[in-house]
């Protein structure tokens, strides 16, 4: 199996979700690729707020408009109907990062929110956590992981990286750590799949608009390609437990089909009828928003590991 190197070169990123993106690169199922990203704001946060001095991208107005992303990948032979495997092996945040907080966006609306701030931050990936150069005093431990995960739209255009899709991209999953397992549906031949938009630590909700958005030094995937999985929405075994998401316009719709996608989970381990899955679903699932603030919003149903023993 081969090991793919992709570095955040002006051909390598841009900011939507398109069929009609070239791919950077075409892979084979089982082969490694190892990214470096940049931030979400292509560094220009780090520049304005941080003084770093980064190299800046000119950009494109409708092609990258949103996160900077890194790709696409094509996996080769990959048809749609499939799904996508993305072993999370390595996520690895670079020293700094940045949060932002205001009554902008419609997040504040109701909590009394009167300014905007930026808060700063100095990232130690070797300690675990991330110190706050503004001023508070604050260090806070790192959870590293990808925001922007996610497969093209078979949709023709480009697409803002900013709502998250039934084939993935914004979803905004703190679960989705090193060591976990995305599984995404596939609607374009070679899946066309990109990522981005480094979170070093996030709570559920990401009700700032912001985590501690940051470049990541290293994100190290290995992608297989699953003929057996007809997903509707994305899933994820994660060391939190298996989980399964909800993307949609309202909280409500959203868990229903979190929900529903954690019934068919249980309905085929435990092979029970639907009522029957509701019933244990209640016992030992958990709904979690996953984030609010994306528009489209996400809530994703939560099976711990060792909640459910089936006697033989």
């Amino acid at each position: 199996m081969a090991i793919h190197h992709i570095e955040p070169t002006r051909e390598a990123v841009h900011g939507c979700f398109s069929p009609d993106l070239a791919p950077i690169r075409t892979i084979d199922a089982g082969d490694t690729v190892i990214y470096r990203t940049l931030d979400s704001s292509w560094g220009h946060a780090g520049n304005r707020h941080r003084h770093l001095h980064l190299p800046l991208f000119e950009r494109a107005p409708e092609r990258d408009a949103g996160h900077a992303l890194c790709g696409p990948i094509a996996i080769r032979g990959v048809q749609p109907g499939e799904t996508l495997e993305v072993h999370i092996q390595r996520i690895v945040p670079d020293h700094w990062g940045w949060t932002w907080a205001g009554p902008g966006y419609e997040t504040g609306d109701g909590l009394g929110l009167d300014e905007e701030v930026v808060v700063g931050w100095e990232i130690d990936a070797a300690r675990g956590v991330a110190s706050d150069v503004s001023g508070m005093g604050v260090t806070l431990p790192i959870r590293p992981f990808m925001g922007v995960m996610g497969n093209a739209p078979a949709t023709p255009g480009y697409h803002s990286t900013f709502p998250p899709r039934r084939v993935g991209g914004n979803l905004d999953c703190r679960e989705l750590v090193a060591g976990s397992t995305l599984w995404l549906p596939i609607e374009v031949e070679g899946a066309l799949f990109s990522v981005g938009d480094g979170h070093a630590a996030q709570g559920d909700g990401e009700v700032s608009r912001m985590a501690i958005e940051c470049p990541m030094e290293q994100v190290k995937l290995t992608f297989y390609v699953r003929s057996d999985l007809n997903l509707h929405m994305p899933q994820a075994e994660t060391p939190a437990g298996f989980l399964t998401l909800g993307i949609g316009p309202t909280l409500d719709e959203a868990q229903k089909i979190a929900l529903n996608g954690m019934l068919d989970h249980l309905q085929q381990i435990v092979g029970c009828s639907r009522s029957h899955a509701m019933a244990l679903a209640s016992c030992i699932v958990h709904l979690r928003i996953t984030q609010l603030v994306n528009g489209t919003v996400g809530v994703h149903a939560l099976l711990p590991p060792g909640a459910l023993n089936i006697r033989e």
